[in-house]
């Protein structure tokens, strides 16, 4: 029996609930929300569809879970102008996340924003593992990247590292065809405001995450050994540590089973650079 913990069941958290359950990814979901009202419609909401999964809101089922998402919190709006000045709203949350986890012996995975000052704090509190925690935002924002290329009709596989924010960095060096750093510049500029195109649209962003956190899902559940981008904590990889960034990953069911270290060209490592500064900072402050 394979069960899904779901910590906040808001926008992503009840989306990924619903296409997880119909994807069959789970024999159990798990979902428990500060709102319980609202946690209580998105159970029945997915009871009422008929499929046959186990639904439960116990808080204490949490870590029961093979997987556990890190979902609750304020989620970003078109007032607040990064991820990263969610950081005193959610760390609170965080914390009780925390303690939720000692003792769990399944891979979490966070969402809340700021994700990898969120992530660092949840391995470091909840002494689990570091490749049993892995911060979602590399995945969407590559297919951000890869919606780009496709716009400038620019081949070639899209790879985002670095920060799930304003310092993420796309890996042109990937590609098909050189890039200039004209039109580098210019493709970061429009992702770093790619998802509040969708904020201001709808309020939230939820089908994209919520599908792309399904693909992790079922990589870590079907131990695919695949790489993706994810946000893991390092230790001395690109001679970078005290923080969670986002890095090429090799998901199988113990989580991250493997790092891999690519070589970057001079424009890439710059802002790698610049991205390990800034979330050194951040991760510093979660944990002060």
């Amino acid at each position: 029996m394979t069960i899904l913990s779901v910590m906040g069941t808001g926008n992503i958290g009840g989306t990924v609930a619903f296409v997880a359950a119909m994807q069959g990814l789970c024999d159990e979901l798990v979902l428990c929300d500060i709102n319980e009202p609202k946690q209580l419609a998105q159970i029945r909401d997915i009871a009422h569809t008929g499929i046959d999964i186990t639904l439960s809101s116990d808080m204490q089922d949490l870590r029961r879970g093979d997987i556990f998402l890190f979902c609750a919190g304020t989620a970003r709006t078109p007032a607040i102008r990064t991820r990263a000045d969610l950081l005193s709203a959610n760390l609170p949350v965080a914390d009780d996340a925390a303690r939720i986890l000692r003792g769990f012996e399944g891979v979490a995975i966070t969402i809340t924003n700021p994700m990898e000052a969120n992530n660092w704090y949840l391995h470091k509190k909840s002494e689990i593992p570091r490749e049993r925690c892995i911060g979602f935002g590399g995945l969407l924002d590559s297919a951000r990247f890869g919606c780009e290329l496709k716009n400038r009709g620019i081949g070639g596989e899209p790879w985002v590292l670095g920060e799930h924010g304003e310092f993420q960095v796309p890996v042109f060096s990937e590609l098909s065809e050189e890039v200039s750093v004209t039109v580098r510049d210019d493709i970061l500029s429009a992702l770093r405001g790619e998802s509040m195109t969708v904020v201001r649209g709808k309020g939230h962003t939820a089908f994209a995450p919520a599908y792309h956190i399904c693909r992790l899902i079922r990589a870590i559940l079907n131990d695919e050994q695949v790489v993706l981008p994810c946000s893991a904590v390092l230790e001395g990889e690109y001679g970078i540590d005290g923080c969670s960034m986002g890095v090429p990953c090799r998901i199988g069911r113990e989580g991250i089973t493997e790092i891999l270290e690519w070589e970057f060209d001079p424009w890439e490592a710059m802002h790698i650079a610049s991205a390990a500064e800034h979330l050194r900072a951040l991760c510093g402050r979660a944990c002060d």
